[in-house]
């Protein structure tokens, strides 16, 4: 049985640490997926809002992103409908702040851990 190479966003274990410009082009591509993400979970949180408990889009824009960063609902929830989507809104948002963070993180550690490898390989 043939061995099937895994080829993924990063350089392998063994390969060379990637140039700087390379790097900041990885990280900027991380940040576009974490903006999109947080984009369209603004706009989801919004939506919501705005068809549940009746906000003006400034007041669902408030709220969504009050939320997304980890603050907390600003206004008083009108009906249960509201409050329902607002609770699962928020445990949405946790787990939308953490991945965002991972996503971010990714790159960065991934880069540090491989120079120390390399550094180690070159002894």
């Amino acid at each position: 049985m043939a061995r099937r190479s895994r080829r993924g966003i990063y350089e392998p274990f063994s390969g060379r640490v990637i140039s700087r410009q390379a790097f900041v082009a990885r990280l900027l591509g991380h940040l576009a997926v974490v903006a999109a993400i947080v984009g369209v979970s603004l706009l989801a949180g919004m939506i919501g809002y705005v068809l549940l408990a009746g906000m003006s889009w400034v007041d669902a824009f408030m709220n969504a992103s009050m939320l997304l960063g980890g603050m907390g609902p600003v206004g008083d929830l009108p009906n249960d409908a509201s409050k329902i989507f607002a609770g699962i809104y928020a445990l949405y948002a946790g787990l939308v702040f953490i991945i965002s963070a991972g996503v971010i993180v990714t790159p960065v550690a991934h880069r540090i851990l491989h120079r120390l490898h390399a550094d180690e390989n070159d002894d």
